[in-house]
């Protein structure tokens, strides 16, 4: 996204989609198209040659659990993000349930997951991994959901510690606090 008339739109079309306006959520997506398959890139990026679940099928699956939102109250284009990044662990826990069920029934084996500098806990890591990494997130919601919200912006949509802030409503400072202490809570959950 470029230049203030973008932002401003984008400004404009949250406003409307927060009134119940289900267009703007139409018109939000070709504007943030690159931003979402930049994260969806980022959580394909170790996928096997061939997966089933590709970029575009990531970010498309994302955009219908997004468009069917009723009434959200969209604060800024970081808080859509995080949003979308929230409805792509949604759509990659959904498939990793379904492959793991297929490779039970004897069909496929477990599928690689991308490495993630900021978090060596996921390196290397199989679908059902995923699903454990998914399950400790909640638990981790129970104690601090500002905290899950972190991992799920920095892990989930690859933001940034300023754009985890922006989405989250909160310093950077507070950011870098939390994914400390979440990353340290998360090892241990997952004993790794």
């Amino acid at each position: 996204m470029t230049g203030s008339t973008s932002t401003t739109e984008v400004t404009r079309l949250l406003a409307l989609a927060s009134r119940g306006d289900r267009d703007a959520v139409d018109r939000l997506v070709p504007i943030l198209y690159e931003e979402l398959r930049r994260i969806a890139h980022q959580r394909m990026r170790g996928e096997r040659v061939g997966h089933t679940l590709e970029t575009t099928a990531l970010v498309h699956e994302a955009y219908l659990e997004l468009a069917g939102l009723d009434r959200m109250e969209w604060q800024s284009r970081a808080h859509f993000l995080a949003v979308a990044a929230r409805a792509m662990r949604r759509v990659l826990i959904d498939h990793a349930v379904a492959r793991n069920a297929q490779k039970r029934a004897g069909k496929l084996q477990a599928v690689p997951l991308d490495e993630v500098p900021d978090l060596a806990l996921v390196s290397g890591q199989r679908a059902d991994e995923l699903l454990a990494l998914d399950e400790a997130l909640d638990r981790l919601a129970g104690v601090s959901e500002r905290q899950a919200r972190v991992v799920e912006c920095r892990f989930f949509a690859g933001m940034s510690v300023e754009e985890t802030a922006e989405a989250l409503g909160t310093s950077p400072a507070t950011v870098k606090r939390d994914w400390t202490v979440a990353r340290a809570w998360l090892y241990r959950e997952l004993g790794t």
